[in-house]
């Protein structure tokens, strides 16, 4: 599953990024990388960008930088 399948207030943990250099950086800055815990906070009206907490700050993506972010729910893969 990737981040821009994450619904409105739920939340996952992040298990890998599929991005390199400068767009890697922009992700790890602000905490985004493995072993972190995500939440979708709010979608705007059509739909792109996306608001998520990540580590009590609130980072905005579009659709195809979250496509690049792997998660997983907080209990663990689905079957």
């Amino acid at each position: 599953m990737t981040l821009d399948e994450l619904l409105r207030d739920e939340g996952a943990v992040v298990t890998r990024l599929d991005s390199v250099g400068a767009e890697r950086r922009r992700l790890m800055d602000p905490g985004v990388m493995p072993g972190i815990e995500v939440r979708a906070e709010q979608t705007s009206p059509l739909g792109d960008p996306t608001a998520y907490l990540v580590r009590g700050s609130v980072i905005v993506l579009r659709r195809s930088q979250a496509e690049r972010i792997h998660i997983e729910s907080p209990e663990g893969p689905t079957a």
